[in-house]
């Protein structure tokens, strides 16, 4: 018989502190370890029960989440521990776990309940948990797949934001419009005031990122930085939009129109 979850009677967040030990690595040259925030290592501290990571695509961001999920014991493809996408073989494109086997963590104390949601795999998942019910909810079946995507995500997520656990996110505005947004950072709220929650969340989102009280940091070459909401480049290029959304799209084409005229003269040359 499987043993039940024991409540844990101390506050999130519960993961304190993850490192990259470097006679861990292998190959410095290979990948991940070859990304530019890795190359002088990473020591990344939560001291608050929501972290919120912001940066450009490619700088590493799902990689580090992967990293972090599979420290905790779920499947890098998303979902929980205990549950593998019915399509497993999109994990096999996935690099966490390579990363993690080089990733120390601290906690206080180790909870591997939750959840890591992938917007891309998320249908996968809530495929398997329709159909194995592995999980039963009071009531009838979940049957998350008969909601729009924003709606089974966030109605799969209200099943579960009261219990105890470390929830990781990648980029969940991806299956959200802005009003689920507002839904979703209600959610978080929820999450937070239950004190037994630790959310770990990657996203562009200028109103996501802009949480209360949520340790927002920026991922950069130079590594880990904390920033604000203010100062992050989603923020300023979204407020130059809003100011003047007709002239910023307009000159946003303008300068595309000239860069497709120099690359012209550039093949006329050659």
């Amino acid at each position: 018989m499987a043993r039940k979850s024991r409540t844990i009677n101390l506050p999130a967040p519960y993961l304190k502190r993850v490192w990259l030990e470097p006679e861990r690595v292998e190959d410095r040259g290979a990948y991940p370890f070859c990304l530019p925030f890795l190359r002088d290592g990473i020591d990344l501290s939560f001291d608050r029960a929501i972290t919120i990571i912001v940066g450009e695509n490619g700088s590493g961001k799902s990689t580090l989440l992967e990293g972090i999920a599979a420290l905790a014991g779920y499947d890098e493809a998303g979902g929980g521990k205990g549950y593998r996408p019915v399509d497993h073989s999109q994990a096999l494109e996935k690099m966490g776990g390579v990363l993690a086997k080089a990733l120390r963590a601290s906690w206080l104390p180790k909870i591997t309940n939750g959840w890591f949601f992938r917007a891309e795999s998320f249908f996968t998942v809530a495929r398997y948990l329709d159909e194995a019910a592995r999980e039963p909810l009071s009531g009838p079946p979940p049957d998350f797949l008969s909601y729009s995507h924003g709606e089974g995500f966030l109605r799969f997520f209200q099943e579960r934001c009261q219990r105890q656990g470390i929830f990781i996110f990648d980029e969940p505005e991806s299956a959200l419009s802005p009003s689920r947004q507002i839904e979703f950072l209600k959610l978080m709220r929820a999450m937070e005031r239950s004190g037994i929650c630790q959310v770990i969340m990657a996203t562009h989102a200028p109103l996501l990122m802009a949480y209360p009280g949520a340790q927002l940091l920026e991922l950069t070459a130079a590594g880990l930085a904390p920033i604000l909401v203010r100062d992050t480049e989603h923020f300023q290029t979204l407020r130059a939009f809003w100011r003047d959304p007709d002239g910023f799209v307009a000159g946003v084409l303008n300068d595309c129109e000239g860069e497709a005229v120099s690359m012209d003269r550039v093949v006329t040359r050659q």
